[in-house]
């Protein structure tokens, strides 16, 4: 894998939702109603919700409010119908980005996607431009503590299915094949092992630095103006110097 830190990333995204909580618990919920609108409201026989809840469970979302959300997408409760959309663009010196997006209006979100690609010095392009750049991985973190014996993770990872496996300064980076991560999380949740991130993400195959501080605050401010959006889910980039 590459040196650049993907748990360093992931954590200071997740802190900074942490300050924002209602929002991620918005993005969550329509996450839920989308898995449940494709494969019905039983976990049990819905890997693609059950993913979500562990995903849900990740980002501290308390269980009564993924039932919740469950049962407004299953119909026990008025709900509403979201769209899948994933736009691609790129940020200031050519930093390939990828915008997921769950909306029940397009036009709103493109506009307001097209808007952050704008204002943060970039441009949004066409499908396809940068998603070849990036690789869809299951993607599992765990933070380090004194109870988890690196070797003895990394042997229990491979042998669930993993595909990679990395030690960072603040935890470990275990990654799979999509089709394998749910048997891997399944897997490792029985350990009790302390997951701050698992889902379906697109890493990037190389990153880009940005060298001018311009380019930097730039880049900066679209990330920000994409995190305020509600309809948007994840955002994806190759920029190797977030901090």
């Amino acid at each position: 894998m590459s040196g650049h830190s993907k748990f360093a990333n992931i954590k200071h995204k997740k802190e900074k939702m942490d300050s924002v909580r209602g929002k991620i618990f918005t993005r969550l919920g329509r996450e839920l109603a989308v898995a449940v609108k494709s494969g019905g409201p039983d976990p049990d026989s819905n890997s693609r919700l059950r993913d979500v809840i562990a995903k849900a469970k990740a980002g501290n979302m308390p269980n009564d409010t993924i039932d919740r959300s469950i049962k407004k997408a299953s119909g026990e409760l008025s709900g509403v119908e979201y769209e899948s959309i994933t736009y691609e663009g790129y940020g200031p010196a050519g930093v390939a980005v990828m915008v997921e997006v769950l909306t029940d209006n397009r036009n709103r979100a493109a506009a307001n996607v097209r808007n952050a690609f704008t204002k943060g010095g970039g441009n949004m392009g066409t499908n396809g431009c940068v998603s070849y750049l990036f690789d869809e991985r299951g993607q599992i973190m765990i933070e380090k503590s004194s109870e988890i014996d690196e070797d003895e993770l990394m042997m229990m990872a491979l042998e669930a299915g993993a595909a990679d496996f990395a030690a960072e300064d603040e935890g470990y980076v275990i990654l799979s094949m999509p089709e394998d991560f749910s048997a891997l999380r399944e897997d490792l949740e029985k350990h009790g092992l302390p997951m701050v991130s698992a889902e379906v993400a697109r890493i990037p195959q190389t990153y880009t630095s940005l060298t001018d501080p311009d380019d930097i605050k730039k880049m900066n401010k679209l990330l920000d103006l994409l995190d305020e959006e509600d309809d948007v889910q994840n955002v994806y980039h190759n920029w190797e110097n977030e901090e």
